[in-house]
């Protein structure tokens, strides 16, 4: 069994809890408010930034050429996403530039982003791959799992589509390919560092998901 099966299976019931939260089953059915999906997008692009660093990081620690390459580019996308959150959805629910640039980080945001590039910098190039997964392939699931749920003329339909469709799934395919290579070399201490980097953050995926739902700040 490759890494990749392992640590979906070990890390199952957290996925559908995610699956579960209440922002992505009223998102599918259109019922999610506006404020609450507000408070996602830009929190969500402030959490692209940080994420596209961290895969810089990833690709200069990569092992061989062609991961360089694919990281590399993720960088890139993930900058070129968090830029058109704000000529899409941002315009398309009355965000304006002020407004996202005043906005802080929340807490679940500050922490997942923080944990993120800590580890980047920190730990080694597989167990910085363990924790950039959960991102793309929770994404990939959460949204082939809701867009058959979707009803018509859903307001959140493109975030929908974005995520359920191929050009997103083929690139999720990509990195839990470069995972299962890498983790093949790995000892088994790495690989249990592996694990715990995946699960920890996806958690934070839950967090990050479910302070959006809420709109949490910062309590002070």
């Amino acid at each position: 069994m490759q890494f990749s099966e392992k640590v979906w299976q070990h890390n199952a019931e957290l996925y559908q809890q995610i699956l579960n939260l209440p922002f992505n089953q009223e998102l599918a059915q259109g019922t999610l408010s506006r404020d609450a999906f507000s408070h996602y997008v830009i929190q969500d692009a402030h959490y692209l930034l940080a994420y596209g660093r961290t895969l810089a990081v990833c690709a200069a620690k990569a092992f061989d050429a062609d991961d360089v390459i694919q990281f590399s580019e993720a960088a890139k996308i993930a900058i070129v996403v968090e830029r058109s959150l704000h000529n899409g959805f941002m315009q398309s629910f009355g965000i304006s530039k002020d407004q996202f640039e005043t906005t802080p980080l929340t807490l679940a945001c500050h922490h997942y982003t923080s944990y993120l590039t800590a580890t980047a910098w920190s730990e080694s190039y597989p167990v910085v791959l363990a924790a950039l997964l959960p991102c793309f392939w929770i994404y990939a699931e959460v949204g082939k799992a809701i867009v058959s749920q979707s009803v018509p003329n859903n307001p959140y339909q493109a975030w929908i589509d974005t995520y359920a469709g191929e050009e997103f799934n083929t690139a999720v395919r990509n990195v839990i390919a470069t995972i299962d290579k890498v983790a093949a070399r790995c000892d088994a201490d790495t690989l249990a560092k592996m694990h715990a980097a995946y699960t920890h953050a996806a958690k934070l995926e839950w967090l990050f998901w479910d302070s959006a739902y809420q709109q949490r700040t910062w309590p002070i």
